[in-house]
């Protein structure tokens, strides 16, 4: 085959939480990694053992709040989270954690790498870690392959209030900087009821209204995001576009793949 011909595999990862050994693998064979963020493992709903909280609280605490929150008790969740805080360093602590996380899972990123933020990450810690096969984006626009990528990190406000969440008229402003891009990439769902229900948590996580409001304006071929972990639907197309869930990574250790 011609180089002129020679076909572009791009592999799409979201929801990372931790699961550094299949990051390191997950670009195997492919031309490009994304990486739609969210690499951050605060607490596993799956494997209450696993994650920053249950590392500085103990497995029993970690059962407790995950309860809480399953249950939607998120004043309640909030107020129990304080009362084991009180008296310590929360953003040292935290941060020291976030870091020791960032360091392995930066290094397993493949070269290329395109990244953005997920609603758990912390932007300002980044630059620290991106080595020089990644480059970060949100609210930009990148070609790989002789298509356009265009990024849009971090979430919307919610009950959980996760690190990264910026307001709607924020949000929005970066998916119109993108303009018509090729393959809108996003950490978040477009505001459809199907993409943005979680079946095993019962609710509705945070969709955007810009992004589908993009979608049906600039009609790109695909819309690619995560966020929800079990969702209704894991794909749909609206109008020309295909709008896919790449997958919770950190359960499944598989990118999704998009060949060219």
């Amino acid at each position: 085959m011609s180089a002129s011909k020679r076909r572009t595999r791009v592999h799409v990862v979201s929801d990372v939480h931790g699961n550094t050994d299949a990051l390191a693998r997950a670009g195997d064979g492919a031309d490009a990694l994304v990486c739609l963020g969210d690499l951050v493992l605060f607490l596993d709903y799956a494997d209450h053992s696993r994650g920053i909280f249950p590392d500085l609280f103990g497995v029993e605490n970690a059962h407790r709040i995950v309860e809480l929150r399953t249950a939607r008790r998120f004043t309640e969740a909030r107020e129990f989270g304080r009362r084991l805080w009180d008296g310590l360093d929360r953003e040292r602590m935290i941060e020291e954690a976030v870091r020791r996380q960032y360091a392995q899972m930066f290094a397993a990123f493949p070269s290329p790498t395109y990244a953005t933020y997920g609603n758990v990450d912390i932007p300002a810690l980044w630059p620290e870690y991106a080595g020089p096969g990644t480059t970060v984006l949100d609210g930009q626009r990148v070609e790989i392959g002789g298509r356009v990528f265009g990024f849009v990190g971090g979430g919307l406000p919610s009950p959980m209030r996760t690190p990264y969440e910026v307001d709607e008229d924020e949000y929005a402003a970066k998916v119109e900087a993108l303009g018509e891009v090729d393959v809108l990439c996003s950490h978040i769902p477009p505001e459809v009821p199907e993409l943005c229900y979680d079946t095993v948590a019962r609710r509705f996580e945070r969709g955007s209204a810009a992004l589908l409001a993009a979608i049906r304006r600039t009609r790109p071929r695909y819309a690619l995001f995560g966020h929800v972990h079990q969702p209704l639907a894991r794909r749909m197309r609206i109008g020309g576009t295909e709008c896919v869930n790449v997958g919770h990574f950190a359960a499944t250790g598989r990118p999704w793949a998009l060949e060219w």
